[in-house]
C-alpha cells in the first residue's frame, strides 16, 4: 500500500483502491469483487462514486437514495397498505461482456424452451404422451387453466415478456433459481436502479462503457405491435390496482413505454373486441400486457369471484383481435416442481443440455424421488411444489430441512405422506456476494439476479443487459427473497467498445407532430374529477376553521368576532359533517370543535379528506408530476399550535393549487380536475353568501364572508367607504371577473365542458353542456341587490345536479349499457 500523502488524500485512485483493498482483506472467496481477475472496472466505479461524494460511502447512499425517491420508485410488501421507498445500493453489480453474453444466450435457450412447452401443454400434449413431463404435473398445477386448451394465441406465442432469477455460486457459474412467466414483475425497477444511479453518477455511463436498457424496452414496445392487427396499434398496461405490490413499478413503465395504464374496470368486450372506457366513448384495445394473476383476468372463463378482470376477455383473445401478453395459463412451467423435469426435457426435444442449468430438484410426486427427498432431508430446502401452502408447513418459503424439527417436522412428513405432491425438495444454493454499503462501509452480502427477456419486433428473444440484483440483509449465503431488510442494486454490463447513446425515443424528425395527448380513460377523469373537489373542499374548510380560531386578515376581527357569526361558522362545519355542534360556543368548546374538525379520524375532517385525496393521487400517480404526488403523500403536520398546523397545511394546498395552474398541461385531464375545482368552489360560495351575504347579517358577517372567498383585499381596493352588504355579495358572488367568484366558478366549468368530446355529431348541447350553460345564464343575469336565499339553495342544487350529470357522461357507470346512444366505437 502506497503513503498517503495530502494530495493522495484527494485522488479518488487512491480511495478506490484503499476500499478494495480493505474489503478484501478477509480473503472473500466467492466474491464478484474480489474474485475478479481485473478489478480496473471496479476501481473506476469507485473513483467514480469518491469524485461526486466523496470519502462517505453513506452520502453516496443517502444520495442515491434520494434519487430513487425523487423518481417515484416504491414497493409495497403483502399485508402492508402503505408503499416503502425502493431500496437501492450506491453500488452496481459489474458484469463484464463476454461473461453476460453467455449468460443472455442461456437466457433465450431457456425462454424458447418454455415457449415449446407451454404451446404443447396447450396444444398435441406430446410432452405428457412420450413421459417427459407427468400428467399430473400438469393437471395438478393450480397454473393449468383449461379453457386456454386448444386456443392458438394472437400473435402465434404464448410468451412475451419473461423473467429470470439467477444465482451465481462461489466458483463464478450461473444457474436459474426460479421462472417468471405469468406476470413478470420488476423491469421497472431495473429502470429506476439505472436511472437513479445514473443521476447521482453521471460519468459512470461512459466511463465504463455500460449497456442501456432504452433498447430492450423499444425492442419488447415494437414486439408488441407487430404482432396487432392495425398499423398503430393501442396498447394497454393492465394492473390490479394501486394495492398491487409493484403498483408504482406499473405506472412508471407505463409512462416509460406510452402504453395506457388501465384496470379492468376500464375495459369492455364487445362483440369480440376490446375496448377501453374513455371520456370520448369506446376505444379499441390491440394488445394487453397484464400483471395481474391469470386467473383472474377473465371472471366468465376462469374465476367467477374476480372483481378485477374483464368478463369476455378470452373470447376477444379466442377471436385473435386482442394480444394478451403473457397468455393466461403459461404459468404451468413455473412452479418448483417443473424444474425436476425441464432438464431432461431440454435436451430430449433440443438436443442440447440447458446453458443455464436449474437447482437440482426433487419432486415428491413420484416414488424414487420422494424417497430420496425423505433420505436426504437435512441436507436440502423443502418447499411447496406449485406456490401454495401445503397443509404441513407455515408460509410459503421453503425452509431448510434441518431447521424444521420437532412437532413441525413431524406434521410435514405425515402430510407428505398424505399428499407426497405438494412438496419438493431442492439443493441448497449457495452464492456469491457483492459490495453492498452499510453504516460499516463495504460489506459483503449474497445476492440473487433477476433478468429478463422480450420479444422483438421481428419474433426473436432480446435480453435486457443487466436487470436488478437484490441483496440480503445477512451474511447468510442462501438465496434470498425481496423483502423487509433488503436492498437492491442496478447490474451494469460493461466492456472496452462505447455504447451508443440510444433513447426509448424516436429521432426528433421522424416523429408526427400532435398535440392530443392521447385516450383518457373514465376512470382516470373520474379520479383527477375528484382529486380536485377533495383539495378544493379540504381548502375551504380549512378556512372555515381559521376564520373562527380568528385568523382574519381583518384587524378590528381577529378573535373577537360576534356570537351569530361564529354560530353560523360553526353550522358550516356541522352541516359538512367534520364535527358535532359543541357544546357551547365558549373559546375552549370551540378550540376542541375545530381540533374535531381539522384532525379527527371519525368525521369528514381535514385530515380525512387529506387521506381520501391521497388515495386518489397513488392511483393516478403515472399522470401526476412526483412534486405534486409527495405533496400528497406529506405526512399530515403535527407540531406546533393549532394556528401553526393550519398555516402549515394552507400553504401544502396553495403549493397544490400552484402546480395544477402552472405545471398541468392542458388536457382533458386537467379540465377534469379543475372542473371538480370549480364546482366545490362554487358550492362553497353558494353556501357561504346564504349564510352571511343575507339582509341582516352585520359587519361581521360581511367580513367573514370576504375571508371564506379570499376577497378582503380586493374589495378593499374596489370600495373606500366601508363594508356594506350589496357590493360585498356582487362580489363573492356575481362578479366574473373575481376568480372566487360564484359568477367565475361557473363561467370555467362552462368553458371546461364546451372543451371536452361530445359523442353526437348533431351540434347540440349534450345534457351536462345544456344544465351549465342554464346555470351560467341565471349567475349572469342576477342582481345582488335580489339575490336571495332560496335562490342560491337553488343554484347549489343545480350544482350537484350538474355534478351528477358529468358523472354519467364520463365516468364509469358498471350498470348502464356500454354502447350509448350515438357513440363511435373506434
Amino acid at each position: 500500500m502506497p503513503t498517503l500523502t495530502a494530495t493522495s488524500l484527494l485522488d479518488p485512485s487512491v480511495h478506490a483502491r484503499r476500499w478494495i483493498a480493505d474489503y478484501c482483506t478477509k480473503g472473500r472467496a466467492g466474491d464478484v469483487l474480489c474474485d475478479a481477475s481485473d478489478s480496473a472496472a471496479w476501481a473506476a466505479m469507485l473513483e467514480e462514486i469518491v469524485t461526486v461524494g466523496g470519502d462517505d460511502l453513506e452520502g453516496a447512499r443517502e444520495r442515491v437514495q434520494h434519487h430513487a425517491e425523487d423518481i417515484g420508485t416504491g414497493f409495497r410488501i403483502a399485508g402492508e397498505s402503505e408503499e416503502r421507498p425502493w431500496p437501492l445500493s450506491p453500488v452496481p453489480l459489474l458484469i463484464e461482456g463476454a461473461e453476460w453474453a453467455q449468460i443472455a444466450t442461456g437466457i433465450v435457450q431457456r425462454a424458447d424452451l418454455l415457449e415449446h412447452v407451454v404451446a404443447d401443454l396447450y396444444g398435441e400434449a406430446k410432452l405428457v404422451e412420450k413421459g417427459l413431463i407427468p400428467a399430473a404435473l400438469v393437471t395438478g398445477s393450480p397454473h393449468f387453466l383449461r379453457p386456454m386448451v386448444g386456443l392458438e394465441p394472437t400473435g402465434d406465442h404464448h410468451l412475451y415478456f419473461v423473467a429470470f432469477d439467477l444465482g451465481r455460486g462461489p466458483t463464478g457459474e450461473w444457474r436459474v433459481l426460479a421462472d417468471h412467466l405469468r406476470a413478470p414483475a420488476g423491469a421497472g425497477y431495473a429502470l429506476e436502479n439505472r436511472l437513479a444511479i445514473s443521476r447521482a453518477f453521471g460519468g459512470l455511463q461512459t466511463r465504463l462503457n455500460i449497456e442501456r436498457h432504452a433498447p430492450f424496452f423499444a425492442a419488447f414496445r415494437d414486439g408488441l405491435a407487430a404482432a396487432c392487427r392495425r398499423t398503430e396499434p393501442r396498447i394497454g398496461l393492465l394492473t390490479p390496482g394501486r394495492y398491487s405490490i409493484s403498483y408504482a413499478e406499473q405506472a412508471h413503465l407505463a409512462r416509460y413505454l406510452g402504453f395506457l395504464f388501465v384496470e379492468g374496470a376500464d375495459l369492455a368486450a364487445l362483440e369480440d373486441k376490446l375496448y377501453v372506457r374513455t371520456i370520448g366513448g369506446l376505444k379499441r384495445i390491440d394488445a394487453l400486457w397484464h400483471r395481474i394473476d391469470p386467473r383472474l383476468l377473465d371472471p366468465l372463463a376462469f374465476d367467477a369471484h374476480s372483481q378485477i378482470g374483464v368478463p369476455g376477455l378470452i373470447d376477444v383473445m379466442a377471436a385473435g383481435n386482442t394480444l394478451v401478453a403473457n397468455a393466461p395459463g403459461v404459468g404451468v412451467p413455473e412452479s418448483a416442481a417443473f424444474a425436476a423435469f425441464l432438464p431432461r426435457i431440454c435436451a430430449r426435444e433440443t438436443g442440447r443440455d440447458l446453458l443455464l442449468p436449474n437447482i437440482a430438484t426433487w419432486w415428491c410426486g413420484q416414488d424414487r424421488a420422494r424417497a430420496t427427498v425423505i433420505e436426504d432431508f437435512d441436507n436440502l430446502l423443502i418447499g411447496p411444489a406449485f406456490g401454495v401452502q401445503p397443509q404441513g408447513m407455515d408460509g410459503l418459503r421453503p425452509l431448510p430441512g434441518a431447521e424444521i424439527t420437532g412437532q413441525a417436522r413431524a406434521r410435514l412428513l405425515a402430510d407428505m405422506a398424505l399428499r407426497p405432491q405438494d412438496y419438493v425438495g431442492q439443493e441448497i444454493v449457495r452464492l456469491s456476494t457483492m459490495p453492498v454499503v452499510t453504516e460499516a462501509g463495504l460489506v459483503p452480502r449474497p445476492f440473487t439476479l433477476r433478468v429478463f427477456a422480450a420479444r422483438g419486433a421481428d419474433g426473436q428473444w432480446t435480453v435486457m443487459p443487466g436487470g436488478f440484483a437484490r441483496i440480503g440483509a445477512e451474511p447468510d449465503v442462501r438465496a434470498t427473497v425481496m423483502g423487509e431488510g433488503t436492498w437492491s442494486a442496478d447490474v451494469a454490463i460493461h466492456g472496452s467498445d462505447p455504447v451508443d447513446a440510444v433513447s426509448l425515443l424516436p429521432p426528433a424528425d421522424t416523429v408526427h407532430i400532435r398535440r392530443n395527448p392521447g385516450t383518457l380513460p373514465s376512470r382516470v377523469a373520474d379520479n383527477f374529477f375528484w382529486l380536485g373537489r377533495y383539495l378544493e373542499r379540504g381548502e375551504a374548510l380549512l378556512n372555515i376553521i381559521r376564520v373562527m380560531l380568528g385568523n382574519s386578515i381583518d384587524a378590528d376581527a381577529g378573535g373577537a368576532l360576534g356570537v351569530e357569526t361564529i354560530r353560523r361558522l360553526v353550522a358550516l362545519v356541522v352541516n359538512g359533517g367534520a364535527a358535532s355542534k359543541p357544546a357551547s360556543l365558549k373559546r375552549a368548546d370551540l378550540i376542541q370543535f375545530a381540533r374535531t374538525a381539522l384532525e379527527s379520524e371519525d368525521t369528514h375532517s381535514v385530515r380525512a379528506i387529506n387521506r381520501s385525496a391521497r388515495g386518489i393521487g397513488k392511483g393516478s400517480r403515472d399522470r401526476l408530476a412526483a412534486d405534486f404526488v409527495r405533496l400528497l403523500d406529506a405526512p399530515y403536520p403535527t407540531r406546533g399550535g393549532m394556528l401553526d398546523r393550519t398555516g402549515s397545511l394552507q400553504r401544502r394546498y396553495a403549493a397544490l393549487a400552484g402546480l395544477s395552474a402552472e405545471h398541468m398541461g392542458r388536457t382533458a385531464a386537467w379540465r377534469f380536475h379543475d372542473l371538480g375545482r370549480r364546482i366545490e368552489r362554487a358550492l362553497t360560495m353558494a353556501r357561504a353568501v346564504p349564510a352571511f351575504g343575507m339582509t341582516g347579517t352585520g359587519v361581521d358577517d360581511l367580513s367573514t364572508l370576504l375571508d371564506l372567498a379570499d376577497s378582503q383585499i380586493s374589495y378593499r381596493q374596489r370600495y373606500l367607504t366601508g363594508i356594506a352588504r350589496v357590493p360585498v355579495v356582487d362580489l363573492v358572488a356575481l362578479d366574473p371577473g373575481n376568480p372566487r367568484s360564484l359568477a367565475y366558478q361557473i363561467e370555467r366549468i362552462v368553458e371546461h365542458l364546451g372543451a371536452l368530446p361530445v359523442l353526437g355529431d348533431d351540434g347540440m348541447a349534450e345534457d351536462q353542456q345544456a344544465q351549465a350553460n342554464a346555470l351560467l345564464a341565471a349567475v349572469l343575469t342576477a342582481s345582488a341587490a335580489q339575490l336571495s336565499e332560496p335562490a342560491l339553495k337553488k343554484i347549489e342544487q343545480q350544482l350537484y345536479a350538474l355534478s351528477d350529470a358529468i358523472a354519467r357522461r364520463y365516468f364509469l357507470q358498471g350498470a348502464e349499457p356500454l354502447r350509448a346512444a350515438g357513440m363511435t366505437l373506434a
